[in-house]
């Protein structure tokens, strides 16, 4: 998942990293290109005149609609591979400082989500993101500005019909009138702007409610990001970590567990862990689900490769449609390996007692025992090594096995309330990593 092509900055065509990915064994591609890359910073009052603009090469700067037919043809040359399609979008970013008296910095343009599964060129072209294509959505916005400016373009009109002095005065009226208007950017893309601070979770959510609405899925990507902050002289980005999304966005289906930082939201107890007893408590509508995101540009690229940051579904037929439903509903893991090792969870569930009742990862069973977990983990490379596997059960680590791999684990758990509802998942870490999404269980 996460994967750039040559429609924004990967090294590779599509072509290319379909066979790439085919010679090394996957089957399944995320294609998540950038939907649109740009910023601009404009001069009071007139923002949107005077200004300079930067747009990268993106899905819509190149035209979705090529994107989209990209992808139907890839998926017609290699059928028995399935490609879905999605972007990576910055749905908005703000200014602090001036050009001249201060450094200029850019704030929260690499707070990222990964958007999934939709089909439609328009579904991508309208995204409400900054800088996106011409929009009627957010004229409402703008008719206070442009009903007034209106006005004052009449009033132009009348006083061209007088000479002298009042002409003249008409024509800067004229003119100002309509750079005013057009000022006003009355077809924005998006109800928000980069000059008027920061504007928490309402661009993202917007987003996230789009996507929703469109039959397609969300992830926060890199919430623990490292790289964030840097020099892009002239201007400085700053992109701070933001875990906390987990829990002040609804709505999403999902976040990047797994990928190339060191990551503690999913530490025992984190805000994963609150996000999900939320869920449990019946604040939130959905679980947030862990994958693995690889931001993959080309092999190679600081130390990794295509399959360093795999996300394994489980699926009764291998279709796109049934690969779609396990991501939609937690039927997956999160791994990272060093390719070509394969990290296998071969078993994660949760049962009675006799095993009548069982669920796996996204599943909930309701149970009127001691829950039964199962694990079993096995790997393509065997290692002398030991590794480490948190069974988790709420947010507090029940118990830490110091195991070779492979390894099967059959573990009573001797708690038990009746009413309540709770959810089990497990981690391990050494000879790579694995972080499985929860079993929910309700005691009856």
């Amino acid at each position: 998942m996460d994967l750039r092509t040559t429609f924004s900055d990967g090294a590779y065509d599509l072509d290319q990293l379909v066979l790439l990915a085919k010679k090394k064994g996957f089957s399944v591609l995320f294609i998540n290109d950038h939907d649109r890359v740009a910023m601009e910073y404009g001069l009071p009052p007139f923002r949107n005149l005077i200004k300079k603009r930067v747009d990268l090469h993106s899905i819509n700067s190149g035209g979705a609609d090529k994107f989209i037919q990209a992808i139907q043809e890839v998926r017609q040359k290699y059928p028995e591979m399935i490609i879905v399609p999605g972007s990576e979008t910055t749905p908005f970013y703000y200014w602090t400082g001036r050009p001249l008296t201060g450094k200029l910095t850019a704030h929260d343009h690499e707070k990222r989500i990964l958007t999934v599964g939709m089909e439609s060129p328009d579904d991508y072209e309208n995204l409400p993101i900054l800088h996106n294509n011409l929009s009627m959505n957010y004229f409402a916005g703008a008719l206070p500005e442009v009903a007034l400016f209106s006005l004052s373009l009449i009033a132009s009109l009348f006083l061209l019909r007088w000479r002298g002095p009042a002409r003249f005065t008409g024509i800067i009226v004229l003119l100002l009138s309509v750079a005013l208007i057009i000022n006003s950017n009355p077809f924005r893309s998006s109800p928000f702007d980069p000059y008027h601070g920061d504007q928490k979770m309402a661009p993202y959510q917007l987003v996230i409610d789009y996507v929703n609405a469109r039959g397609g899925m969300t992830f926060w990507n890199y919430p623990e990001t490292k790289s964030g902050v840097r020099e892009m002289e002239p201007i400085r980005v700053s992109t701070l970590p933001y875990p906390y999304v987990l829990t002040e966005s609804t709505g999403y289906t999902g976040f990047a567990a797994v990928y190339g930082d060191n990551i503690t939201l999913t530490e025992p107890g984190n805000i994963w862990d609150t996000a999900l007893k939320e869920y449990c408590m019946g604040y939130r509508e959905r679980p947030p689900l862990g994958i693995a995101t690889g931001d993959f540009h080309q092999e190679g690229e600081g130390g990794d490769q295509l399959g360093t940051y795999q996300t394994v579904f489980l699926v009764e037929h291998k279709t796109r449609d049934a690969v779609l439903k396990a991501l939609r509903t937690g039927r997956m893991y999160a791994c990272q390996v060093n390719y070509p090792q394969v990290l296998r969870l071969d078993d994660f569930s949760v049962s009675s007692l006799d095993d009548r009742t069982k669920g796996i990862s996204g599943e909930e069973i309701i149970l009127k025992e001691h829950p039964r977990v199962r694990i079993s983990i096995s790997t393509s490379v065997p290692s002398p090594d030991k590794v480490k596997i948190r069974l988790i059960r709420s947010g507090e680590t029940i118990y830490i096995f110091d195991e070779k791999l492979p390894l099967t684990i059959d573990y009573i758990d001797q708690y038990y309330k009746p009413g309540e509802k709770i959810y089990y998942r497990i981690d391990m870490h050494g000879n790579g990593t694995i972080v499985s999404n929860p079993v929910f269980v309700k005691f009856e």
